[in-house]
């Protein structure tokens, strides 16, 4: 455990290195930030912002709740640089944007788009837009956003020349990449686990790592290097993913941890937890237009608990003393770490370049590793508690197959069973009973009467016949069934065999212990359906008549079912008829 610490506290501060603002510095040299910005009703025009002192030019009080939403951008940021060519931001959803070119003597020079006009590109999660001319009296353009849905959408924004100052650097799409592709082996594995656990929090971790991997795709901007798809849906994918994986996580957390490791109350508020933050803030995250005026806020708002509920349930879990909650604890607060730095840009306490997203997706990379040798190592301690369970299991169907005193098979088991001993052919019923048995007991005692009946129980299978299956019914009343050839002579072998052990292991009886047994013969029972209590009748019968003739002897009764009427009987039959 204290080397995963290590090992999390090491990543952490390579997704720091990895994501500090290197190359965000690199696309700011060719890239012009928003010099002031300002919100307003709709009724606002260009023309009025141009002369409006309504503006706000430092890093604070950004709005995405207003109707219009405005950015201004000096042409001081590009006059010593190459004029730029393009507006891009983040994707978020919007009505239209207007780009307006105002020059020092007053001209205006205006392109709007609809959002569908944007275009997306493989730069990260951003879209770009033409900007209209910009000639050396150009002393600024105004962007005029009408529904913006987004604060990053704001903060986020450039003037760029080329769509190459703004594209990620090659580490940043392998790191991308990289994430994405160990994404797809813990679904593999979810898979695997599924098919021999049948919990439920593997299905909801495989939920996880999808909305994990919609993250990637979608907000990591991964998926336009393969397919170019409309700015609106990319806006609504990005957070819904991650409200996905947010609720998973909640839901993977309350079936995950063991038994022990959280009281019911709070299991059940973690699984409800879960519940709401995919649906509440799923809603959001589609960006209607009717909820424009605080969808933004709602949105983080509704899954910012998500976070401390996690928190709060892997510190519980820890102080039960919860094994697979360490693991827990060390793979999530990178990702923990990461969702309130973009949380912070989302509400935007600060802002800062999409660059910074990349702590997110190194973090999910080793969320990705630590929780899937925490799964491997729940996988073990479950697997061994089922182990332990279906031993228990056994021994106890044993014990209650099984006569405490002689290790037989007892009457429960064999009734259970006997329809499949007749199908494989034990057509042979011999009803063993010791004479004078109860003269042992009141002469020498129980304990030297229940060492003749082990005795008796050993001589039964001390033959070593495959082909006989000993049973005692209770008392000093034993079963034994059997198959193949000469039946009758084994039966009555057996039968001998009982006096000889019971002398031999049982010493200072006064009379040697004999018995008597009544054997009823079926020939291919299996194909008539006789059931236990039919054969035990017919060889009970038997075994008196055996005891009424002077006791220690055999008495048998070969049947046979026809499986249509003898020749004769159909004869007559037939006269009749």
């Amino acid at each position: 455990m204290r080397l995963l610490v290590r090992l999390a506290a090491a990543a952490l501060l390579l997704v720091m290195l990895a994501a500090r603002p290197a190359a965000a510095e690199h696309r700011d040299a060719s890239s012009a930030a928003a010099t002031c910005h300002a919100a307003s009703g709709t009724e606002r025009s260009v023309v009025a912002m141009t002369a409006a002192q309504a503006w706000t030019c430092y890093a604070g009080d950004w709005r995405a709740d207003q109707p219009v939403a405005w950015l201004r951008f000096d042409a001081a940021a590009w006059k010593n640089g190459a004029v730029p060519r393009y507006f891009y931001s983040r994707t978020a959803r919007h009505q239209r944007i207007t780009l307006t070119a105002v020059d020092a003597n007053g001209t205006l020079r205006s392109r709007s788009y609809a959002e569908a006009e944007g275009e997306a590109f493989a730069a990260g999660p951003v879209f770009r837009l033409a900007l209209p001319d910009i000639t050396p009296d150009t002393r600024m353009i105004i962007a005029r956003i009408e529904r913006p849905h987004s604060i990053p959408l704001l903060t986020e924004a450039r003037l760029i020349r080329h769509s190459e100052s703004a594209a990620r650097t090659q580490l940043e799409m392998m790191v991308l990449a990289i994430v994405l592709g160990m994404l797809v082996l813990p679904l593999l594995f979810d898979f695997n686990f599924f098919l021999v656990l049948q919990e439920r929090f593997v299905l909801f971790h495989a939920l996880m790592v999808t909305g994990m991997m919609g993250y990637v795709l979608f907000a990591g901007g991964l998926i336009s290097a393969f397919v170019t798809l409309p700015v609106a849906l990319l806006a609504v994918l990005a957070p819904l993913s991650w409200a996905i994986g947010c609720g998973a996580a909640l839901l993977f957390l309350s079936g995950f941890l063991e038994p022990a490791a959280l009281a019911p109350k709070v299991r059940r508020f973690m699984f409800w937890a879960g519940c709401w933050t995919i649906a509440v803030p799923g809603l959001f995250s589609l960006q209607l237009h009717a909820t424009q005026s605080f969808d933004d806020l709602a949105y983080f708002v509704s899954i910012t608990p998500a976070a401390f509920i996690v928190c709060f349930g892997i510190a519980h879990a820890l102080l039960r003393g919860s094994r697979s909650a360490r693991f827990i604890a060390v793979a999530w607060a990178p990702l923990i770490a990461a969702s309130m730095e973009r949380l912070a840009r989302g509400l935007g306490l600060h802002s800062g370049p999409s660059s910074l997203d990349l702590m997110m997706f190194v973090a999910t990379g080793i969320e990705v590793v630590i929780i899937s040798l925490a799964i491997a190592d729940r996988f073990l301690a479950i697997r061994q508690e089922r182990d332990a369970a279906l031993t228990e299991a056994k021994m106890l169907e044993q014990i209650s197959a099984r006569d405490s005193l002689t290790g037989l098979m007892n009457r429960r088991a064999i009734e259970a069973r006997f329809d499949e001993l007749l199908t494989q052919g034990f057509d042979t019923f011999a009803l063993v009973d010791l004479d004078r048995f109860k003269a042992i007991n009141d002469l020498h005692g129980h304990q030297v009467g229940d060492a003749a009946l082990i005795a008796c129980a050993g001589a039964l299978r001390a033959s070593g016949d495959r082909d006989a299956v000993a049973v005692r019914l209770g008392g000093e009343e034993f079963v034994v069934l059997l198959r193949g050839p000469r039946s009758l002579e084994r039966a009555e072998a057996l039968r001998q065999a009982i006096p000889i052990r019971i002398a031999a292991e049982v010493p200072g009886l006064q009379l040697p212990v004999t018995a008597s047994m009544g054997v009823v013969v079926v020939e291919e029972a299996g194909r008539q359906a006789m059931a236990f209590a039919e054969f035990y009748a017919r060889a009970d019968a038997l075994m008196y008549e055996a005891k009424a003739a002077g006791r220690n002897r055999l008495a048998y009764e070969r049947l046979t079912v026809f499986r249509s009427a003898p020749a004769a009987r159909q004869s007559s039959a037939d006269r009749a008829a």
